[in-house]
């Protein structure tokens, strides 16, 4: 049951629950589409593929947590960072589809639930605690990773969580108490959470050393200023 919280297979979830929580999914993803276009500009083109890529192929590789049990990258929290909360949301949005629809990675069915937990809960979650985060820490590279390890941490769990809450409203039996099944996933899922924020941290760490005008959670502060250009008169 722990691993149901990163692609939720079919029959976990019941018909009407899964309904509405497409619903939910299909107007939030609306309305980022109308969000993130009005930010849009030529610079994040380009970086929003090469994060969907990136994303795509992470979340095709597991690694190990555990006896047994292994974590996949969820990426809201690098889209968060790198893309801010609309587009990144839309990016990890058009990674959970093609999985599903192409390589059966989830449920057609759970669609909606799963885009709703790792695109939109995680995203957020994961742009909340950056902003917080860098409140605090000094907006620096290294203030930027810690902030980022901290964001995608949070993000998972409330991610897993997520998924609790859909089982708690529409989820068929099982053995054991919801309770003790809650525990078990939000545990297993802190672990997970700490797999994902290493690599998070050192990529979105490795963009921010060589562009840091192209991090969004770097916008407004020093760094986010391109390096001045040498003059062609110069020499």
């Amino acid at each position: 049951m722990v691993d149901l919280a990163l692609h939720i297979p079919t029959d976990v979830i019941d018909g009407p629950t899964s309904l509405a929580f497409a619903l939910i999914a299909v107007l939030a993803v609306g309305w980022c589409t109308v969000a993130a276009r009005r930010g849009l500009d030529e610079r994040l083109v380009p970086l929003a593929g090469l994060a969907t890529a990136f994303i795509f192929a992470a979340q095709m590789l597991n690694f190990p947590i555990a006896a047994g049990v292994s974590g996949h990258l969820l990426g809201g929290a690098l889209a968060a960072a790198l893309l801010g909360p609309w587009l990144g949301a839309l990016c990890v949005t058009v990674v959970i589809a093609i999985q599903a629809l192409l390589f059966a990675d989830g449920a057609v069915t759970a669609l909606g639930l799963n885009v709703v937990n790792m695109a939109l809960i995680a995203t957020f979650t994961a742009y909340g605690v950056l902003a917080l985060a860098l409140k605090v820490l000094p907006r620096t590279r290294w203030g930027l990773g810690a902030a980022v390890f901290a964001a995608a941490i949070v993000s998972v769990v409330a991610a897993s969580a997520g998924f609790v809450l859909q089982f708690w409203l529409g989820g068929e039996e099982v053995g054991q108490s919801l309770g003790a099944m809650a525990a078990a996933i939000l545990g297993t899922h802190v672990l997970v959470g700490i797999g994902e924020a290493v690599i998070t941290a050192g990529a979105v760490t490795a963009v921010a050393v060589a562009r840091p005008d192209l991090v969004h959670a770097l916008r407004g502060t020093p760094l986010a200023r391109p390096a001045a250009q040498p003059s062609k008169d110069a020499a």
